[in-house]
């Protein structure tokens, strides 16, 4: 029997792939507003603006490629349960090919009804772009695939069972900041196992017995390798 590891994964692994994080200092994201772009409220007011905008995120996913931390993730497989959940509504994870990822946020390569039944089907999207007269098997215009402020978290239930019998948990390129996602780190076991990789991992309001490496998601790879793989 595989031991078990769960990696939480944020926007400081995708950083590290050119893909902007989703709230710089002054909170903006790419010099919007998060109210502008990312409520329901935004798409009722101007479905036009999110639509583009989340076009030009996916324009910008489909140019980046995965990095060496997405890669060891999939490495990882061959001894171990491995089992993504990811904060990031990119697709690098699946692309470095890791085979278990839960979209606590969404999967911005795919897009859902703007309409009562969003959660029963997604559609990938081919490109980047989806039109405002995309539509759905309902008949209205597709959104995309994102769970913004002020939604439920329709994965939620499913990534703490998962926490649940974990017995590794990796938290890595999150500052856990942003809830729901954040409280999961309290749903693992005791006997759990807990490691946070982030540049500021000594700075954030973790248990004491999580082991921290303070670096980046791939300048971590070499300390995480002695821990996963001792020789």
């Amino acid at each position: 029997m595989k031991k078990k590891i769960v990696i939480l994964s944020g926007a400081g692994i995708s950083a590290e792939s050119g893909i902007s994080t989703f709230r710089d200092s002054n909170g903006l994201w790419e010099n919007y507003r998060i109210e502008e772009v990312a409520t329901p409220e935004a798409w009722n007011a101007n479905p036009g603006l999110v639509q583009q905008f989340y076009n030009q995120r996916r324009k910008q996913v489909l140019e980046s490629s995965p990095n060496a931390a997405h890669y060891f993730f999939k490495e990882l497989e061959s001894h171990y349960n491995v089992i993504v959940i990811t904060q990031n509504i990119d697709d690098l994870h699946e692309r470095a090919g890791s085979t278990t990822i839960i979209h606590l946020h969404g999967n911005i390569r795919y897009s859902k009804s703007s309409g009562p039944k969003q959660e029963t089907k997604y559609y990938p999207v081919e490109g980047w772009e989806l039109s405002m007269n995309d539509r759905c098997d309902d008949g209205y215009p597709l959104r995309p695939h994102v769970v913004w402020f002020g939604e439920n978290v329709p994965e939620m239930d499913r990534a703490i069972d998962t926490l649940a019998d974990a017995d590794y948990l990796i938290v890595i390129g999150t500052s856990l900041n942003v809830y729901p996602a954040a409280g999961l780190i309290h749903y693992v076991s005791n006997s759990c196992k807990k490691l946070i990789v982030d540049p500021k991992a000594s700075e954030l309001k973790v248990d004491s017995d999580f082991l921290i490496f303070a670096k980046s998601a791939v300048e971590s790879i070499p300390e995480l390798k002695k821990v996963f793989f001792p020789a």
